[in-house]
């Protein structure tokens, strides 16, 4: 339940209470349908960009599907020398053309798609309209496909809301605690490091995403999973949102 679908709900010794949900993610290149789940479903969404940016991870590319297979689309970073760097400061190597390259693959794999020309130009124009900042060009990306997906959520950054690292778990319950949060909803990764009785100890309560990965219409043969959502968007276009939550 959240706030935006259930306003009240039973509380413990028969008393109401307000449900309000937060999700937090490190930001992502063109991210897969799963982070706009998390993202739909909560009231408020906390881009983790304050922490350290790791290399050959979702940070900086993603996947789409070609006419050849699947082809990894990554922004070439700047990273060497770098190390402990947080992803708000991570910058792009410009002196590779790679933002041509992308809308060059993305325009040669998606042009008969039923709804590319729909949403590509906006596409082309934040690709190369942005900066050498990752996290300006992942942030403008996240809230363009929200807002075309539907998603209303409100989108925050953990780096202006000036929390201290005191511990993995215990600076995401400081977040949490912040912005009011009774409710966490965490990507299934987190099982691996989150120390759920601590969350427990601290009133609010948790849960691990277990997405089901809808299917849909893609073009050229067998359904891939687990792409960009942008394969999603140029396919299906405004039932978009619905796939995505499974309605």
């Amino acid at each position: 339940m959240s706030a935006k679908s259930n306003p009240l709900s039973r509380g413990p010794f028969s008393c109401y209470y307000i449900v309000m949900k937060v999700g937090i993610l490190q930001p992502s290149y063109l991210p897969w349908l799963g982070f706009f789940e998390q993202l739909a479903s909560v009231d408020t969404f906390v881009i983790y960009d304050d922490v350290q940016y790791t290399k050959n991870d979702w940070r900086n590319r993603n996947r789409i599907k070609t006419q050849h297979g699947v082809k990894w689309l990554t922004v070439p970073a700047l990273t060497g020398g770098r190390f402990g760097e947080l992803i708000k400061d991570v910058r792009i190597d410009d002196s590779k053309d790679w933002r041509k390259d992308h809308l060059a693959t993305i325009n040669f794999a998606y042009a008969r798609a039923p709804f590319f020309g729909q949403y590509f130009p906006k596409l082309e124009k934040i690709i190369l309209g942005s900066g050498d900042s990752l996290r300006e060009l992942n942030l403008a990306l996240i809230r363009w496909l929200a807002g075309e997906l539907g998603i209303k959520t409100k989108i925050v950054l953990s780096s202006e809301l000036n929390i201290p690292n005191t511990g993995k778990t215990q600076r995401l319950i400081d977040i949490c605690k912040q912005l009011g949060a009774t409710y966490f909803y965490e990507g299934a990764a987190g099982r691996n490091y989150i120390n759920e009785s601590e969350f427990n100890s601290s009133g609010i309560m948790i849960a691990f995403q277990d997405y089901k990965h809808p299917v849909y219409h893609q073009l050229y043969g067998d359904f891939v999973p687990h792409l960009s959502v942008i394969d999603l968007l140029f396919n299906e276009g405004p039932r978009s949102l619905e796939i995505i939550l499974g309605k």
